[in-house]
């Protein structure tokens, strides 16, 4: 109750922007007649959820089948998950992407889009502070193996939140392939945005932004320019589950895992440390303390990104 009052009072700093809703409202009925045969509510429990993400799943149901998705990221359990807004280590991040030597891509992909009625950041309106987040993320991987994004040709996210990433991307390079694992209410959400965004999304390969809740488990030579993205997914996951992700992981060159330090019962700090040292024959790694977030004030924590090369393609 408590964290709901704080993002509700952080989001009231952005007061003096609204977003253009129109074109969200005219493809509001389309796209929602293209997901509504698809929900059932036998998605929302699934033995591979923790109990956090279970009881979020029943709120996704609620919200699709009510056709309430319009503003669907003024929400507070999704921001909760979903997206951040309002936080001061948010400018911090801003002003670090500024003085990088690639802010002209930087600005250029930080613009954001209307879809789901996003808070914009109070300090810089043309963005959110998700979308900042986002992006800032991008910029570690990018320093830290000499990545050059716009060759990055395929990329898979496990947990795609509500898609801002697979946005970003679309921005970054319109050939890029795009796979989204998650559970299938999330990939409505995922199917929702994406498509009132124009983007080539859906339930099969033939799309450009394919939304699975299923791995193929097929062992394959890592495509170069390949690029792995788990951010708070992987470290969110029951920790038998983690060896499917894994499995899957290893098909890719590239590898972006943000974490935090403990979830529920599990010391995610220790875990990664270990597959950092199980991989190490396959792939360098570089863990990377999360210099400007620290949690929230109910729950003061240590984040961080592992981040991978393959070592052979």
């Amino acid at each position: 109750m408590l964290s709901s009052i704080i993002r509700k009072l952080l989001e009231s700093l952005s007061f003096f922007y609204s977003n253009n809703m129109k074109q969200v409202e005219i493809n509001d009925r389309k796209i929602y007649d293209q997901i509504k045969k698809k929900i059932d509510p036998k998605y929302v429990e699934s033995k591979n959820l923790k109990i956090t993400h279970r009881i979020f799943n029943k709120q996704i149901f609620k919200i699709i089948k009510n056709r309430d998705l319009k503003n669907f990221l003024r929400y507070s359990f999704i921001q909760k998950m979903f997206f951040v807004h309002n936080r001061f280590f948010i400018l911090k991040e801003l002003n670090t992407l500024k003085k990088d030597k690639k802010w002209a891509l930087y600005k250029r992909i930080l613009v954001e889009d209307s879809v789901g009625n996003p808070v914009r950041y109070f300090l810089y309106p043309k963005s959110s502070g998700n979308q900042i987040n986002h992006v800032y993320h991008l910029s570690i991987l990018i320093n830290s193996l000499n990545l050059d994004l716009k060759k990055v040709n395929h990329v898979y996210e496990f947990g795609g939140g509500y898609g801002c990433m697979a946005r970003i991307f679309s921005k970054i390079n319109q050939n890029v392939k795009y796979t989204i694992f998650d559970t299938k209410l999330v990939n409505l959400l995922q199917y929702y945005y994406l498509k009132q965004n124009g983007l080539d999304v859906g339930f099969n390969k033939n799309h450009k932004f394919l939304l699975t809740n299923k791995f193929k488990f097929t062992k394959k030579k890592p495509v170069p320019n390949s690029l792995f993205i788990a951010n708070w997914s992987m470290s969110e996951t029951p920790l038998d589950f983690r060896k499917k992700i894994i499995f899957e992981m290893n098909n890719y060159e590239n590898i972006l895992i943000s974490f935090q330090e403990s979830f529920e019962n599990i010391n995610n700090l220790i875990y990664f440390k270990n597959l950092q040292l199980d991989l190490q024959s396959n792939y360098n790694f570089k863990l990377i303390l999360n210099n400007f977030y620290k949690g929230n004030i109910i729950k003061r924590e240590k984040h961080y990104f592992l981040i991978g090369k393959k070592l052979k393609i």
